[in-house]
């Protein structure tokens, strides 16, 4: 079986200013990567996401949650939500179609199209709370789509892994607590968004991680804390927050991980979801800011969940 691709042109159209490193580039430059690799004849794309409907939506945001950034999006110009965060009037539309290429991934690799698939969509999503947008995020890609395998699958366990630099707040404020899903990260500390390390839930395996630490050690820690739970909870779907800019490239953190690293981490999942979860798998782009740096390592990220 394949590795599935899910992007859609919608994802290019959301931008917050010429400034903001959140930006269109970022898909651009995957898709370069992909080129220049030549593995793009080796995955199988999917540029037929949906949109994301109401119903899938409020199994993670609340309905007031929706309305505001529904009633918020501005016909020209920008709609600030923080000084970080701001929609035009495309990042409705994109960010209903991020979450939907995730819900589309979700399904094919539940139905056996795809082993298991890569989600290259924007604006990411692991910072946004049940009921707040933050961090470059409106709606919460992983979270909405374990969603959709729990309660529309049947599934009745499914693990997150978050290797962005940054704290997945919004995906532990959707699941702690919740015994049916079990996350697993790491994230520079203390960095943005200031969370993760005060008394976790029992079924959040958070990893704070200091500024400038590089791979080995982090390989170390993922060997230690996060696989020996992951074995134990034995998910039967493994859903992946995938942030890059926990490479030593990538101006927006301070740690030292390069492609290596991360085709490692891949690695290691991969090999849980074969185990466990029928090699069940959806990636979803997050961080990841320098263009050259990110390319590279979601061309490393391919490469090991295609094993190729």
């Amino acid at each position: 079986m394949t590795t599935g691709f899910f992007s859609h042109p919608d994802c290019l159209l959301h931008e917050m200013g010429e400034w903001h490193p959140e930006c269109p580039a970022r898909l651009q430059a995957i898709e370069d990567q992909l080129i220049a690799s030549r593995i793009d004849t080796l995955i199988e794309r999917d540029d037929s996401a949906p949109l994301a409907d109401e119903a899938a939506l409020l199994r993670v945001h609340t309905q007031a949650h929706i309305d505001f950034l529904r009633n918020l999006s501005p016909k020209e110009g920008y709609a600030a939500i923080d000084p970080d965060t701001s929609m035009n009037p495309h990042t409705w539309q994109a960010a209903l179609r991020a979450a939907g290429a995730a819900l589309a991934a979700t399904d094919a690799v539940i139905a056996g199209r795809y082993e298991n698939a890569f989600c290259s969509i924007r604006p990411p999503g692991h910072h946004a709370e049940p009921a707040r947008a933050m961090g470059f995020c409106f709606f919460n890609n992983v979270a909405i789509a374990a969603r959709h395998a729990l309660q529309v699958h049947g599934l009745e366990r499914v693990a997150i892994i978050d290797f962005d630099v940054h704290h997945g707040n919004g995906t532990e404020a959707a699941f702690a607590g919740d015994p049916s899903v079990l996350m697993c990260s790491f994230f520079q500390h203390p960095f943005y968004p200031y969370s993760g390390t005060e008394h976790p839930m029992p079924n959040m395996v958070n990893v704070p991680i200091a500024a400038r630490t590089r791979g080995m050690e982090v390989r170390e820690a993922i060997d230690l804390l996060w696989l020996p739970r992951l074995e134990a909870f034995r998910p039967e779907m493994l859903f992946v927050s995938a942030g890059f800019d926990a490479h030593r490239e990538d101006d927006l953190g301070n740690m030292g991980l390069v492609e290596d690293d991360f085709a490692w981490i891949t690695e290691q999942v991969r090999a849980v979801a074969q185990r466990h979860a029928k090699g069940r798998i959806v990636s979803c782009l997050e961080g990841g800011y320098n263009l050259s740096a990110l390319g590279r390592s979601v061309v490393a990220h391919l490469r090991a969940l295609a094993d190729i």
